[in-house]
């Protein structure tokens, strides 16, 4: 295998980054779904205020993430991550530690930090900085191994709370970010190839043309809504299947299709090779995504396979999320533009929960499905506006 940058084939490197992703993601993203129910057995402390800290956590990523891509820009990814790792690590331990929810929540402004330095956005933005205009392959290939991330770590969290208590499994995940995670990070993610020149500062920083701006604001639009939908799923998914009358097991069933076929959607994006055009993998990702939705939303029989287009719809999302920036703005500003494009999603994810609980509690299921297929349809209309608005400059669009 040819080396790459720093001596470091592109196969290690992004293996590399594969291992960190489903720490990262499994000791943060998802780490209430398993750990809130202890926390709150244990402490007393109220739940919303415990599944609170993940809001907390996203909104902190949110605010930093456009630091986050500059920093890459300038330095590349290898001492983001590394930060990552130690920002994850402090942030569990003063989880472990916590005597009261303050505190509790404290911890979760570090895992906010970690998140903005460590998850999907500041990984696709070290691998654009190494590779250039050759980094779709090596960013879709990283989605496939975060796609095991709640597969490897719901488990594994769950063991541990069964093993050491909720405080024991966050000092494990500390300890396995310190002792795997933070070492992946310093010695297989090399140093991003530097700005050599003034020319070369200078195209990175360059405002954006007034086209340009367009397809970032629609492209924010779309990270936006696509943010909300994942996260309102994830969230009330189990809620909503009840409400149509399929029994709590059958939900959790049907729930845990979505990981299978989000892993072999990009199996399949995989295999195509890149040879189409980004925005056909975010058209496909959002047809999906409406189409299962709509099925859902109207009653259909068969919420399985309705949730296997949703979930493949899902899986290829995260491939264009890192893969479109690169083909529409190109590789010199992927990282300052992938940090400031984070922002907007993060928010969504955040807040779109509670917005969702208010809706259920108030309204009922049947609006809850209403806006969630409304998101996605208005998606698909600000995409096709990607369409016509795509700056003339970038990849062209055929096979």
């Amino acid at each position: 295998m040819t080396p790459e940058p720093g001596g470091r084939s592109r196969l290690a490197v992004v293996s590399a980054l594969g291992v960190v992703e489903i720490l990262a993601w499994g000791s943060s993203f998802y780490l209430p779904a398993i750990l809130a129910g202890p926390v709150a057995d244990s402490t007393g402390w109220p739940l919303a205020g415990i599944v609170g800290g993940l809001t907390l956590g996203l909104l902190v990523a949110a605010f930093a993430s456009p630091h986050v891509g500059a920093a890459i820009q300038r330095h590349g990814g290898r001492p983001v991550l590394a930060l990552a790792a130690c920002l994850l690590a402090a942030g569990l331990v003063t989880l472990a530690l916590a005597p009261v929810l303050p505190v509790y929540l404290a911890g979760w402004l570090l895992l906010g930090l970690g998140m903005a330095c460590g998850l999907y956005d500041p990984a696709f933005a070290t691998l654009a900085r190494l590779y250039g205009a050759a980094a779709r392959p090596a960013i879709t290939t990283l989605t496939l191994w975060g796609g095991f991330a709640s597969t490897v770590c719901w488990p594994l969290s769950a063991f541990l709370v069964a093993q050491t208590g909720w405080r024991g499994a966050c000092l494990a995940y500390a300890a396995l970010h310190l002792l795997v995670t933070l070492p992946l990070a310093l010695l297989f993610v090399p140093p991003a190839p530097a700005l050599a020149t003034t020319t070369d500062a200078h195209r990175a920083d360059r405002p954006l043309s007034a086209r340009e701006r367009r397809v970032f604001l629609l492209f924010a639009g779309v990270l936006v809504l696509g943010g909300a939908i994942m996260s309102l799923v994830s969230v009330h998914l189990i809620a909503l299947l009840q409400t149509r009358g399929v029994a709590l097991a059958s939900a959790v069933s049907y729930g845990a299709l979505i990981g299978p076929a989000q892993v072999g959607a990009r199996i399949v994006e995989m295999a195509l090779k890149g040879r189409h055009h980004p925005l056909w993998t975010l058209t496909a990702a959002f047809g999906l995504v409406a189409l299962g939705l709509a099925l859902l939303a109207g009653g259909v029989p068969g919420p399985g396979l309705w949730l296997v287009l949703y979930g493949g719809g899902n899986g290829i999302y995260s491939i264009a999320r890192g893969t479109v920036p690169l083909a529409l703005f190109g590789p010199d500003r992927y990282p300052l533009l992938a940090g400031r494009l984070a922002r907007p999603g993060l928010i969504a994810q955040a807040l779109a929960p509670p917005a969702g609980a208010f809706v259920l509690t108030q309204a009922g299921a049947g609006p809850l499905w209403g806006l969630l297929l409304a998101c996605a349809l208005v998606n698909l209309g600000l995409i096709g506006a990607l369409w016509r608005t795509r700056s003339p400059s970038t990849a062209p669009l055929g096979a």
